[in-house]
């Protein structure tokens, strides 16, 4: 990617939001603003009896409590299992013996350059909680072939959820 012109407007707690100019192949240059995150970790974590662990989360973005993963975001120098293994603990308590990749998406590459990486949990012990102080999270537990269906029908929103369900689906029904 050529790029003539780059300018940071604003920088936040979380992300910053890049102005640039940028050849589009012989399209000439066009204006583009990114918001640049640092990148975050999603944990689908399975019990040994087919259930998984969900997180109902107030999202302010979205005026909405979403069902989703446990997730959160990388801190500098932090390896994504790592994260999400903290992540894990603080918002459901859950400590998982094995985590396996499910890949990495990209939610929004139309207008940030956040990855997103995806676990499978297994081996899970419960423990306690530790939520951030601004985190209002209430724990569902439900079978995978529910979440599954409700990632199917829509009544899960969450693109990462999504993406975890369907891709942990080929290995688990």
């Amino acid at each position: 990617m050529e790029t003539r012109f780059s300018e940071v407007l604003f920088s936040g707690l979380v992300v910053e939001i890049e102005h640039m100019e940028v050849k589009v192949g012989e399209k000439g240059w066009h204006p583009y603003q990114i918001i640049r995150h640092p990148g975050g970790v999603a944990v689908l974590p399975l019990h040994d009896d087919a259930t998984v662990t969900l997180i109902r989360q107030l999202r302010p973005a979205v005026a909405e409590f979403l069902l989703e993963l446990p997730a959160g975001r990388l801190s500098p120098e932090e390896t994504p299992e790592a994260c999400g293994r903290r992540e894990l603990m603080e918002e459901t308590g859950l400590s998982a013996v094995r985590f396996r990749s499910l890949g990495f998406i990209y939610p929004t590459p139309g207008i940030c350059d956040e990855q997103i990486h995806l676990y499978l949990a297994t081996g899970l012990t419960q423990g306690v909680a530790r939520q951030e102080a601004y985190e209002d999270i209430e724990t569902v537990r439900l079978p995978f072939s529910d979440a599954l269906t409700l990632a199917e029908n829509g009544a899960i929103s969450d693109s990462k959820t999504v993406a975890a369900i369907f891709r942990a689906s080929r290995s688990i029904t």
